[in-house]
């Protein structure tokens, strides 16, 4: 099974608050429990209990009025208490931990006088593992009935994501058992293939079985033969389709159909993070770079703007005395004929005298 993260249990804990189970003994043996390490203590002092049933708000146990942990819960103002829960793991490893409780509710057990079963109510959220244990067999339970027509295609990397041990297995139908290869499977059924005719499958009562491993363990699915038919190009094959009965699936089968799901969907939402992110990326670039190129093209407006008056300023600088040169020259050039022709004809009258 994958891990599970913490927003899916959040997500448990949220959707599934106050939804009780029953443990009975096909959920016991699913969520791997110890019952003979249940516990309630009070006051220091811990006595074996029977666990009825579990929510995320509370729990029900069965105890004996006659034992010591009766006459401390049954009392006018019953102390505060802790459940202790206990899971087997993988490798012989236990996992176990205390729920604090209060009692809020006595009543005899099945009108017996010796048992009482008493309901304690969870001062505090659970534990994540709690939750973790509880809430993925709750989800397998309701997508077996939401998503009960999604078929899982049979291929290499999909048996390792089921626990799925091989493809090939036995088919027994009508008390005959055949070899096939499985093609598909859901919560409802499973397609698959095998050598036949398919005029004599339709209808036939059946059983499948098929090896997990993660815990390792053989599974049985009886069910029906829905359909059947040729499989195109070979005429000794037969494509097969089966639908369970859905009231014997066992709940391991659902929760590795369950498992696989999850990890699909944890891998669309990675995908679509990463998607997501790299928008947001490209976005924030986009803006670094228009914001650059504005602040580019005001500072070099800005240059261009403080030179424009410079240099009017220093042209017309150069063009004025430049402009006065040949004004000046040209002034000179007229006068200067003037002169000599003053002296020409102030010199004739002397002559003339002499």
């Amino acid at each position: 099974m994958g891990v599970t993260t913490s927003q899916q249990i959040a997500r448990y804990y949220d959707q599934f608050r106050d939804t009780e189970i029953a443990f009975t003994k096909d959920i016991i043996r699913v969520l791997n429990l110890d019952p003979r390490q249940i516990y309630i203590k009070c006051n220091g002092t811990q006595w074996p209990c029977i666990i009825n049933s579990t929510s995320f708000q509370l729990a029900r146990i069965i105890v004996g009025t006659k034992g010591g942990a009766y006459q401390q819960i049954s009392q006018k103002e019953s102390p505060a208490c802790q459940l202790r829960f206990c899971f087997k793991e993988s490798g012989n490893q236990m996992m176990s931990f205390f729920v604090s409780a209060k009692v809020s509710n006595i009543s005899p057990y099945m009108n017996s006088q010796d048992l009482v079963i008493v309901t304690l109510t969870f001062t505090q959220r659970p534990p994540d593992d709690l939750i973790e244990q509880v809430g993925s067999l709750l989800e397998a339970n309701q997508n077996a009935i939401r998503r009960r027509e999604e078929y899982i295609l049979i291929n290499d990397e999909n048996k390792r994501k089921l626990g799925l041990m091989r493809a090939e297995t036995v088919v027994t139908i009508s008390e005959v058992p055949r070899h096939c290869i499985l093609r598909e499977l859901s919560f409802s059924g499973a397609k698959f293939i095998l050598l036949g005719l398919s005029q004599f499958l339709n209808n036939k009562e059946a059983v499948i079985i098929m090896d997990f491993e993660d815990p390792p363990e053989r599974i049985q699915l009886k069910g029906i033969i829905s359909a059947s038919g040729m499989v195109e190009g070979r005429r000794d094959i037969v494509a097969v389709a089966m639908r369970f009965d859905e009231k014997t699936v066992p709940l391991i089968y659902k929760m590795h159909i369950n498992g696989f799901l999850q990890q699909q969907r944890k891998v669309k939402v990675s995908a679509a993070d990463q998607l997501a992110q790299q928008r947001a990326k490209m976005q924030s670039a986009t803006k670094k770079s228009d914001a650059a190129s504005a602040e580019k093209a005001a500072d070099s407006a800005a240059p261009n703007a403080e030179q424009k008056p410079a240099d009017a300023a220093a042209q017309n600088a150069e063009q004025k005395p430049a402009d006065a040169q040949p004004a000046q020259s040209a002034e000179n050039h007229a006068t200067a004929p003037t002169q000599p022709e003053a002296q020409t004809v102030a010199a004739q009258p002397v002559a003339v005298a002499q």
